[in-house]
């Protein structure tokens, strides 16, 4: 096997395999990284037997071949190398790395390429097409919000399910739950609900270009992806998700709508203060006037004011800190809505105007 390749087309892809590989010992063959190259072409493969990654870069094919390396040192090489071109060989379980034009040579031993696992595939026919933006937005909307408590499993992933129109997405830890349903251009077929590892949709968010289409493929143990120049798959968590729609507040009597990017940076600059421990930030909603404060602490406290569309009862609530802000930075409207019955009872935020998504927290104690 030889050929060449520019540095950083390669690095990226390396990088890639090497986050799924990385908790794996230096000597499994699972720690390392598959090679194959024809046609000028490189064909570069990872698997921690849970999560399959498959991608081709163009390359100079010298000639054509197939090797596995230790990503992780081979990652650590590329990111020592100078700008340009490098060559790459391999000859008697020994891969040569050498940049052209300059004095540098790294070998690493290698393992040959039939002894690494088969990745899987689904056939041609279990594909069905989802937009790149839809589907990354979906994942933004809801990836925060999963638990992980590794005793309930259950809720370690993103739960998506068919709809009438599309797609739905859910993740819940217990105390906050993020909502999404999509209407797709195009029809969806059957499948059984499924829970999504968070490690898969964070590559996918990691990798996708955010145009054109992705193609999807769902079985009972399996996800497959496929987009631009990359092939994913990864096992799904087994478990019964919870009955998300039971915490889903029918009415709630009282809404108040706020500048989303003054609410950030406000809530940004309080969590500065906010007890650590806890994460317990407080608002105080009145007519027209939204008070974020952090109780006092040895550290010290902070309040700020925002002006705020609100008319009803004044009330005080206590949610955590991070639960509020993560939903609050991916909502991409000017102006969001709170919306709550009572101190003690859910908290929905929507966009505004409202969209296909919305996220509930439940709040903290107030003493």
């Amino acid at each position: 096997m030889k050929f060449i390749c520019e540095k950083n087309s390669i690095l990226k892809e390396i990088s890639i395999a090497q986050e799924i590989i990385s908790s794996r010992n230096a000597l499994s063959i699972l720690s390392n990284v598959l090679l194959e190259t024809a046609n000028n072409s490189l064909s570069v493969k990872a698997t921690d037997l849970k999560i399959g990654f498959q991608t081709k870069i163009p390359v100079e094919t010298v000639e054509a071949g197939s090797t596995t390396v230790f990503c992780d040192k081979l990652l650590g090489i590329l990111r020592s190398l100078p700008e340009g071109d490098i060559e790459f060989s391999d000859e008697d379980e020994i891969v040569v790395i050498k940049p052209l034009f300059q004095k540098i040579d790294f070998k690493l031993r290698s393992i040959p390429a039939e002894k690494y696992p088969e990745l899987r595939v689904a056939g041609e026919d279990d594909f069905f097409p989802v937009a790149q933006k839809d589907f990354m937005e979906m994942i933004n909307q809801t990836i925060f919000s999963v638990s992980t408590d590794e005793t309930r499993f259950f809720m370690n992933g993103v739960y998506m399910e068919q709809s009438n129109t599309g797609l739905i997405m859910v993740a819940t830890d217990g105390r906050r739950l993020s909502y999404i349903n999509r209407i797709m251009d195009q029809p969806v077929p059957m499948f059984k609900p499924v829970i999504i590892p968070p490690k898969f949709l964070n590559l996918i968010k990691k990798l996708s270009s955010g145009e054109g289409n992705m193609q999807l493929s769902i079985n009972d143990n399996y996800i497959f992806a496929e987009f631009d120049s990359h092939k994913l798959y990864s096992t799904l968590i087994e478990g019964q998700f919870p009955n998300y729609r039971r915490v889903i507040p029918e009415k709630q009597q009282f809404g108040c709508t706020v500048d989303r990017a003054l609410f950030l940076e406000a809530l940004k600059r309080v969590a500065l203060l906010v007890d650590q421990k806890s994460n317990r930030l407080f608002i105080e909603i009145r007519d027209g006037s939204m008070l974020l404060y952090s109780e006092e602490n040895d550290i010290g406290m902070a309040k700020e004011e925002v002006a705020c569309d609100y008319n009803g009862d004044d009330i005080k609530l206590a949610v955590n800190v991070l639960y509020i802000m993560n939903p609050v930075r991916v909502i991409d409207t000017e102006q969001i809505t709170l919306s709550f019955t009572e101190a003690s009872k859910a908290i929905t935020l929507t966009s505004e105007p409202e969209k296909d998504f919305f996220h509930i927290i439940m709040p903290m104690q107030l003493d």
